[in-house]
């Protein structure tokens, strides 16, 4: 179990995914600059207040960790920051701190175990009815990002999936690459359908 400073945010990040961020409120200002001090993520939790109301530190929550690849401050204080999914975490429980931001205990979330024979033919259909979705909305070969069937892909192919955040904080906490991958291809199969 870790502490983890929280960022709760209307969007949802996958491991492996690159995610720009404009930082301008004072307390995220705060939690960017320990981060960056401490050379540590800090956890991007998926809220809309919209539709739930004020944030919650609900344990079981799952969020994603978000380690800083590059940040460009400005002179205002406000800054950019290009982040990385580096994992999976659900929260534990709460904290109370002098901090401004919200923190948390959180344990690292992995897939339940299973069978790994036949995955690697598993993600090539998978990666093959993306590519073919790809072409059916772009009628043409596009340069593919290159992915490779003996390592986890489902997370890489659904960052391609601009949907609902809902949808995509469903995929997150989903804890089976084919189940995540089961999900993705009835996404690609409706594009390719509709083409």
């Amino acid at each position: 179990m870790n502490r983890l400073p929280l960022f709760p945010l209307d969007v949802v990040l996958f491991p492996g995914e690159l995610l720009p961020l404009h930082i301008f409120e004072p307390r995220y200002r705060r939690m960017v600059a320990r981060c960056l001090e401490t050379d540590r993520p800090f956890g991007l939790i998926y809220h809309d207040s919209d539709r739930s109301g004020p944030f919650l530190i609900d344990e079981g929550r799952v969020g994603a960790l978000a380690g800083i690849e590059r940040h460009h401050g400005l002179e205002d204080g406000r800054s950019f920051i290009l982040v990385k999914g580096m994992g999976r975490f659900a929260i534990h429980d709460g904290l109370e701190s002098g901090e401004p931001y919200y923190e948390a205990v959180v344990a690292e979330y992995e897939d339940e175990p299973g069978p790994r024979r036949g995955l690697t033919a598993r993600r090539q259909t998978s990666i093959d009815l993306f590519r073919a979705a790809v072409y059916a909305l772009q009628r043409s070969s596009p340069a593919s990002p290159d992915f490779d069937a003996n390592d986890e892909v489902s997370f890489r192919l659904a960052a391609f999936v601009q949907v609902d955040p809902e949808w995509r904080q469903d995929l997150l906490e989903m804890r089976s690459e084919e189940a995540r991958l089961a999900r993705l291809d009835e996404v690609f199969q409706q594009v390719i359908a509709r083409r």
